[in-house]
């Protein structure tokens, strides 16, 4: 049984999508397996993939690029259970061997979405329901002994598991402070699971966002390419579901253009770019350098991005300045939530105090809040003069002429590779995380960099008059 019979069967999926709102994605599934397209499938084919022949085969990748609310989770969920209840994979598996639906998301909540509504089909069709062995929190096991489960975009979940299929959900959102591309290194880690099932897929889905990352790369080598091994798929959150109500997209057009048009148009956004290339970040770390012991008679800066406790790190760090090596990173402190915003602060000033710092600098978070926990322990509290977005500007110089010196910690060298440059409607720059990313550690680094440059100046510039 091919999925679009399956589709069109009253007794399996004909009821959940007979609606003639699901026609562009029924032309999806039909191209992704291989089926033939003619007429008016054939021509919806050609428009959200730029090619002009239709399939001859079925394609064990794909891309979907499809606006938000364009029922994309909803058609993964689909091909998760016809893959896993409609194909017999005992040939292909050894004793022991569990042939898995790995559903990927940014986070466990996300990659919920999709395990629910695959548990759903699987309990709106009767001879489906049979197949359910268990209901866990993050897995669905069946009688057949295929596992539909999640993961999180997390390099080291998928390794060493049998996939039947990946799913990749809004891969183009993904972020991690432990890799500055977890899309990348979760791709590189599923391909080996899927080479031993004959027909096996990875599919990739999301809404676009910046010119980087798998999805980008991916849409830029396949789209519009005839016999490309890879289907990449674009659609309008309007295209792919008709029944949305076109007032949500027009506000969000009047609110800010280029965000509708990345998040409903399914446009890349040409407004958001790399702050600095990981290429120059790697070159400045030195390797196997953790920490710098302090250094009698070595001036030190310190800066501080604080925290509440609930919800983003606490962290510190310290530099110096040496002579024609630039700026160099002496030290780096992270407390992750939840903690106590005081005995964090007690700690950071033992570190403080350890590199002969009695001023340390930070953001201007809770006003009032920071100076005092700090005065308490000895330490003055000086707010910054510069927004992050500022003191990300002026550090960009310091890092593109290779004079500083960075230890070797992977959140840090993720954060700042992550860190994007948007172009504002007026024109305007601003340096920031991604969504759903985290810049705690590098906005400190870029403080302490730059306070000690500052502070170097001041003590030499009367040397020069």
């Amino acid at each position: 049984m091919t999925i679009i019979e399956a589709l069109d069967d009253p007794a399996l999926f004909g009821p959940l999508f007979a609606a003639a709102s699901w026609l562009r994605w029924r032309v999806f599934l039909a191209a992704l397996f291989g089926l033939p397209l003619a007429g008016e499938a054939l021509a919806l084919f050609q428009h959200h993939t730029g090619r002009h022949a239709a399939p001859s085969a079925p394609f064990r990748e794909a891309a979907l690029v499809i606006g938000r609310r364009g029922g994309k989770s909803r058609v993964l969920a689909l091909i998760a259970v016809f893959l896993a209840a409609f194909r017999d994979y005992r040939p292909f598996i050894a004793p022991g061997e569990t042939p898995t639906v790995a559903i990927i998301a940014a986070d466990r909540k996300q990659a919920r979405v999709i395990l629910r509504y695959c548990m759903g089909l699987l309990r709106a069709v009767r001879m489906l329901a049979a197949l359910i062995e268990d209901e866990l929190a993050e897995s669905i096991p069946l009688t057949n002994g295929v596992v539909i489960e999640i993961h999180t975009g997390s390099i080291g979940s998928p390794r060493g598991r049998t996939f039947i299929a990946v799913l990749c959900d809004e891969i183009a959102f993904w972020r991690s402070d432990e890799s500055a591309n977890p899309d990348v290194e979760v791709i590189a880690a599923v391909r080996p699971g899927l080479a031993s099932i004959p027909e096996s897929m990875l599919l990739m889905a999301s809404s676009p966002y910046a010119k980087r990352g798998v999805l980008w790369q991916t849409f830029r080598r396949y789209w519009g390419k005839d016999g490309g091994r890879v289907l990449v798929w674009r659609g309008t959150s309007l295209e792919m579901n008709p029944v949305l109500d076109p007032a949500v997209v027009e506000d969000a057009r009047a609110e800010d253009p280029a965000a509708a048009a990345s998040e409903f148009d399914a446009e890349f956004r040409d407004d958001v770019g790399a702050f600095v290339s990981r290429d120059v970040i790697d070159a400045l770390v030195v390797p196997g350098r953790y920490e710098l012991a302090p250094v009698a008679g070595t001036t030190y800066a310190g800066f501080v991005d604080p925290s509440g406790g609930s919800s983003d790190s606490m962290t510190l760090a310290i530099a110096h300045r040496h002579g024609e090596r630039g700026v160099i990173l002496d030290a780096v402190r992270e407390m992750r939530p939840p903690f106590s915003p005081e005995a964090v602060v007690s700690e950071f000033a033992g570190t403080l105090r350890s590199y002969a710092i009695s001023s340390v600098t930070g953001d201007r978070y809770g006003g009032e809040w920071c100076r005092e926990p700090f005065r308490k322990v000895g330490i003055t509290y000086q707010l910054s003069e510069k927004p992050k977005s500022d003191l990300y500007r002026d550090l960009l110089p310091t890092l593109n002429s290779g004079r500083a010196e960075l230890l070797d910690l992977p959140r840090l060298t993720a954060q700042l590779s992550q860190l994007e440059r948007r172009t504002a409607r007026g024109g305007r720059d601003s340096i920031d995380h991604a969504p759903g990313g985290h810049d705690d550690i590098a906005n400190a680094v870029a403080g302490a960099l730059l306070k000690t440059a500052a502070v170097y100046q001041v003590r030499v510039l009367p040397l020069w008059i």
